[in-house]
């Protein structure tokens, strides 16, 4: 086998989509970076990260939206991930599949362990770039219903 077939298989491992896979990576994760994270209850992008707060992960909010909020979750509010000070262990994304790759600079700079594109939202381009990285990537799961399968 090839240098470059063995670095191919190698990024490969970054892309989680098993259970054991999904499983570690909870286990790893303490600080949640959530990008895209909104206002309103009713909101998947602000539901799954309060249900992860509860949950007793630390959840640092990095809005797209509302220029002027100063803290979210009771927490302060980062315009960047690169922003955040300390280390991030998972940034959780809500954001459209081909807004993502205006983000990857930012993500790839703080270097977490991993990078969650919430259910619906999954870019193969963009997974590979950070998977090449050494950053696991989940695409299109639910952080809410994964945490409620291992009973956090």
């Amino acid at each position: 086998m090839t240098t470059a077939n063995i670095e191919v298989a190698d990024w490969r491992e970054h892309l989680i989509d098993s259970w054991d896979g999904i499983r570690r990576v909870l286990a790893e994760t303490q600080r949640i970076a959530v990008l895209g994270i909104k206002e309103g209850d009713h909101r998947p992008a602000f539901f799954v990260p309060e249900y992860a707060q509860r949950a007793g992960f630390e959840i640092v909010p990095v809005p797209v939206y509302y220029p002027d909020a100063t803290e979210m979750l009771g927490e302060p509010v980062y315009r960047t991930i690169s922003a955040i000070p300390g280390d991030v262990d998972m940034v959780n994304v809500f954001r459209k599949p081909q807004d993502i790759p205006a983000h990857l600079d930012d993500i790839i700079a703080k270097r977490p362990k991993t990078v969650w594109f919430q259910l619906g939202i999954r870019n193969d381009e963009a997974a590979e770039r950070l998977a090449k990285e050494g950053i696991d990537v989940v695409q299109d799961r639910c952080l809410l219903v994964e945490l409620r399968r291992i009973g956090r």
